[in-house]
């Protein structure tokens, strides 16, 4: 019997462009503290996959001056609290309307282009500010962050 083939724990980097989460129109109010959600990154094993958090406090997200989220990542890690826009985060803690929504767009535009690929792909649309904050490739401003 041979061993189930796992995804690599190092991510291939595949630079996908993300036209859906830049114009994505959900507001600050549409999340609470001690929401479950996800930073959605790419895909893995025909599946999408990012990194679940839990929406902690308010907080000012410098990147696009507009209110943000204080997110802390459950598994700890090198940056456990990290601030993101409304926009980057989907609802894992109840099944809202726009969350899924977003959710089946993103599976639409991005499984196929995946698809019989079994490596964990991120699709290089987030990095992490020196603020820690957590800002998505459309958002970070020229000549700098």
């Amino acid at each position: 019997m041979t061993e189930p083939c796992l995804p690599p724990t190092t991510p291939a980097f595949a630079p996908t462009s993300d036209p859906l989460t830049p114009v994505r129109n959900i507001t600050h109010a549409h999340f609470e503290a001690g929401d479950q959600v996800v930073v959605l990154k790419g895909v893995a094993g025909g599946e999408l996959w990012g990194n679940s958090m839990r929406v902690v406090a308010p907080s000012w997200h410098t990147p696009t001056d507009e209110d943000g989220w204080r997110l802390r990542d459950a598994t700890g890690g090198a940056q456990t609290y990290v601030t993101g826009h409304p926009r980057y985060l989907v609802h894992l803690s109840r099944r809202c309307p726009d969350c899924l929504i977003h959710l089946r767009a993103m599976e639409d535009h991005l499984l196929p282009k995946y698809a019989g690929q079994d490596a964990l792909i991120d699709c290089g649309w987030y990095t992490t500010t020196a603020l820690n904050q957590l800002v998505h490739i459309a958002d970070v401003r020229r000549g700098g962050r």
